[in-house]
């Protein structure tokens, strides 16, 4: 499997892509990294981090970086040499099986759907991500690839992430749930109530709304949302999570017995240290465009990045693209564009 990796997109690139690549390498033995990126800096960071270039990693150079403060649309046009578009591009001519980038997540999204197009059926691609719960995890989509999204967008959305949670995470007949504010059909703003007309109307076990309070408790595989939405609650989440660590450290050193009892229990702290780690679900899959996009945390460490290789290594055996082009195709084909809401008109 031939996975590209954008070795200049992140806050700590290229030290944390190349770092995880050569993880990824020792752990999946079936696999060839292409390093996409300035080639003398990525040779210096091996001579850095004490390496030699192995034989399964290979450099495809490219001499621009798209940086955070770029406009994604126009970084895209004017930095046609970035690691981001030449990535995109090797995936695009057949390089590559999948890329993988922790960069500027608009271009990102900008340049795969310009570039790759998107899958037949499929009006905007959706990022999904992976979140624990209780006991289980389930899918968030839309993170953040559409600030602005139609019902119609909303139903691909839980088509994609059903398809996905089920051939990727396992679920046999995974529950999809729509991001709401009640959990009654009536509930919520003009975007919402569309799409639970349209979410009703497919082929997937839609479950009805869920609420903010449902979504780490509640048995659902599934959430659907827009991308305003969905990057909101991905980002407070894992705010929270980080937060609610900080405190519990500071009050249980504030005193010998708080200590004796933290050293007691740090299996059990640890453990849910590992199930609320972003670092441990890897990269978000870009669902929707023609060819294997997963996009990285900007802050990744060499541990996410080998974990989105892992996501790109799992989304390539499975064929996620091609069950869900079926899957759409099939409902279009129920359900014909003329019978759904105003959501089906073309983005």
């Amino acid at each position: 499997m031939k996975i590209a990796l954008d070795a200049m997109g992140g806050d700590l690139a290229p030290a944390s892509p190349i770092a995880g690549a050569l993880e990824a390498l020792h752990k999946y033995p079936d696999i060839h990294v292409i390093l996409v990126g300035d080639q003398a800096r990525i040779e210096k960071e091996f001579t850095a981090q004490n390496h030699k270039i192995p034989k399964r990693i290979s450099i495809h150079h490219a001499s621009q970086v798209v940086e955070m403060c770029d406009s994604a649309i126009d970084a895209v046009r004017r930095k046609k040499d970035s690691s981001i578009s030449r990535g995109v591009e090797l995936l695009a001519d057949g390089g590559a099986d999948a890329l993988v980038s922790a960069g500027h997540t608009g271009a990102f999204v900008a340049a795969s759907k310009i570039r790759l197009r998107t899958l037949p059926g499929v009006d905007r691609p959706g990022i999904a991500t992976v979140m624990p719960t209780e006991t289980s995890l389930f899918l968030l989509i839309d993170a953040g690839a559409n600030v602005d999204s139609e019902p119609k967008h909303l139903l691909h959305f839980g088509i994609m992430g059903s398809v996905y949670s089920r051939e990727v995470l396992g679920r046999k007949n995974p529950r999809v749930g729509l991001m709401s504010i009640g959990s009654e059909a009536s509930k919520g703003n003009e975007l919402t109530r569309e799409a639970y007309k349209e979410l009703s109307t497919a082929k997937i076990n839609f479950i009805g709304n869920v609420e903010g309070h449902d979504l780490f408790n509640k048995a659902v595989d599934v959430v659907v949302c827009d991308g305003f939405v969905g990057n909101v609650i991905l980002k407070t989440s894992e705010s929270l999570a980080g937060a609610i660590f900080a405190w519990l450290k500071r009050e249980l050193t504030k005193n010998l017995q708080r200590k004796v009892g933290a050293m007691m229990a740090k299996e059990a702290f640890y453990a849910i240290r590992r199930r609320t780690n972003g670092e441990e679900y890897g990269g978000m899959p870009l669902l929707g465009v023609n060819g294997i996009c997963i996009k990285a945390h900007g802050n990744s460490t060499p541990k996410a990045i080998r974990n989105a290789i892992r996501v790109a290594r799992e989304s390539i055996a499975q064929q996620v693209n091609p069950h869900i082009v079926e899957e759409i195709a099939q409902h279009e084909k129920r359900v014909p564009a003329a019978t759904l809401t105003h959501g089906s008109r073309a983005s």
